[in-house]
């Protein structure tokens, strides 16, 4: 935590206007359903705050992130400081006068002469039940770590990696088979809800500040493509983990007749007979590609060879044969 006086918790203040004067941080498509329901529900957002214009597709144009584009659509007033810390970016944002940040997938750390700029601080919105998943990625790091249930999380900012004090937490219950795209997406949209309820408690004094316990604490750092490769010998459930969490991104990798393939939607399934050679495609159909892992097998309902389109299991087995017998990965 930051040991600044100047930084008073907003808990400790009575004088809490019902409809704080916000500045929205954010960048993907994940913060889109926060920043609209602050305009939806009356919320006096300032301005809004994301990362600078960067270039995508094959041409490698500059192009406009969620964040900015839902912003614009709203008429809301757009800063997209390549580093937030930048003295004349702290100055531009403490003459607007902000009670409060809400902060949601914005992409980088801020600093100290930017916190205490706003009279309740900065509230971060963190898709994990803290202290748990700390970092970059804690959708992908549950779904991968077969997770029964996750959350999302109110936390006021310090300069840490998401170590503040914890305001308020709505658990959530992962779905059988739910891949990291789904539940990012349901995640999403709970967002845009939670945050009118933490604000609603907020000003009416109904939140009790919470500070981490640091010996619980877990980290998820970046989602990187080299994670991606699947190790047929590891353990079913294993396996199933990393197919769902790198769903639809990265996408799971592994060789298939010396061709790079990504694999999706997997599930797991029962099957008679022991343990058998990791890797060995056990049968393929309409209904998926049953394949041997460490401990049982595994079943592929979607795959995309390199350069192609992502196709259901029956689609891609009309196009490219795949014979009983043969083994992933070699």
């Amino acid at each position: 935590m930051i040991s600044d006086q100047s930084l008073v918790s907003p808990l400790e203040r009575r004088d809490l206007p019902e409809k704080p004067r916000i500045i929205f941080f954010g960048t993907p498509a994940f913060s889109v359903p926060t920043l609209k329901s602050l305009v939806a529900s009356g919320h006096h957002v300032l301005g809004v705050v994301t990362q600078p214009d960067r270039p995508r597709g094959r041409g490698r144009k500059p192009a406009s992130l969620p964040v900015k584009q839902a912003a614009i659509e709203l008429g809301l007033d757009v800063m997209q400081p390549e580093k937030t810390s930048d003295s004349s970016f702290c100055t531009r944002i403490g003459a607007l006068s902000p009670d409060l940040f809400v902060v949601i997938a914005f992409g980088q750390i801020l600093k100290k002469p930017l916190l205490k700029i706003p009279g309740w601080g900065a509230l971060n919105i963190h898709a994990s039940l803290l202290p748990r998943y700390r970092g970059a990625a804690p959708i992908q790091r549950a779904i991968f770590n077969n997770e029964a249930r996750t959350g999302l999380t109110a936390m006021q900012m310090d300069e840490g990696l998401d170590t503040g004090p914890i305001l308020y937490q709505e658990g959530l219950t992962i779905l059988e088979n739910e891949t990291a795209g789904e539940l990012h997406d349901r995640l999403s949209e709970l967002a845009g809800r939670f945050i009118i309820t933490v604000l609603e408690n907020w000003t009416k004094g109904r939140i009790s500040v919470k500070e981490q316990e640091d010996s619980l604490a877990s980290y998820a750092p970046k989602i990187e493509r080299h994670m991606a490769l699947i190790d047929w010998s590891r353990s079913t459930d294993q396996i199933h983990g990393q197919i769902l969490a790198f769903d639809p991104w990265p996408g799971a990798a592994t060789t298939l007749s010396g061709k790079q393939v990504k694999v999706y939607s997997s599930r797991k399934v029962q099957e008679n007979g022991g343990i058998g050679t990791p890797g060995r495609v056990v049968r393929a159909t309409d209904a998926g590609i049953v394949v041997e892992t460490g401990d049982g097998v595994i079943e592929i309902q979607a795959l995309q060879l390199a350069g192609k389109k992502r196709l259901a299991a029956g689609e891609f087995l009309r196009g490219f044969r795949v014979a009983e017998g043969t083994v992933l990965g070699e």
